[in-house]
C-alpha cells in the first residue's frame, strides 16, 4: 500500500501518467518476477509495461515484479524509492513504520504496524479517490493471462467489501 501511495501521489502531481511505459529491469524480473517464486504478474524481462497495468498487477495480482518496476520507474532504484516511501510515511503520520523495499516482502529493518497499516488504508481511500477503483477490480488480463483478485472477500455477495490489499508472509500468515 505504501508503494501505491507514492505511485498515486506521482500520478496526482502529473509526474507520471497511467499510459506511461516503464521498462522491466533484470532486478525487477529476478527479484519479483517469474524466477523469484513469489507473487508476480510475469512481466517479461526488458519489456515495457504501462503504469496502469503495473498498478493492476499490484492491486489484483499482488505482483512483486510490478511493485519493483514502479519503484524503479519513479525513483531510478528500489533503494531510492524506499527512501521516498519513508519520507512520505513520516509526512502522513506513520512514525513507527520503516520501508526497505517496494514489495513488502520480509527484509531486515522492514516494519509496519497494524495500526499504521489501517491509517495508511484510510489515507489512500480519502486522498486518492480517483484511483481507489483499482483495489476492487475482480480480475486483470495481462499478456494473455487473466489474474483473479487475490482478495476473496470482494467476490462475496452482499458484504460490501470493495478492496485494498491482502497479503501473505510466513511470519504473519494471511
Amino acid at each position: 500500500l505504501m508503494t501505491l501511495a507514492i505511485v498515486f501521489r506521482e500520478l496526482k502531481a502529473g509526474h507520471i501518467k497511467l499510459e506511461d511505459q516503464l521498462k522491466v529491469s533484470e532486478h525487477a524480473w529476478r527479484t519479483g518476477g517469474a524466477p523469484s517464486g513469489s507473487s508476480a504478474m510475469f512481466a517479461p524481462l526488458n519489456s515495457m509495461v504501462s503504469v496502469s497495468d503495473l498498478i493492476q498487477g499490484v492491486t489484483v495480482q499482488s505482483g512483486n515484479d510490478a511493485a519493483i518496476i514502479l519503484a524503479e520507474g519513479i525513483a531510478g532504484t528500489e533503494d531510492a524509492f524506499a527512501q521516498r516511501m519513508n519520507e512520505y510515511a513520516k509526512e502522513i503520520g506513520l512514525t513507527k513504520s520503516h520501508f526497505v523495499n517496494s514489495t513488502g516482502l520480509p527484509a531486515e529493518g522492514h516494519v509496519m504496524t497494524a495500526r499504521e497499516l489501517a491509517m495508511l488504508a484510510r489515507f489512500l481511500i480519502y486522498t486518492f479517490p480517483d484511483y481507489y477503483h483499482f483495489f476492487g477490480q475482480r480480475d486483470f488480463t495481462f499478456n494473455k493471462h487473466t489474474f483473479n483478485n487475490r482478495n476473496p472477500l470482494i467476490f462475496a455477495p452482499d458484504l460490501g467489501v470493495d478492496g485494498l490489499k491482502t497479503g501473505y508472509i510466513e511470519e504473519a500468515g494471511y
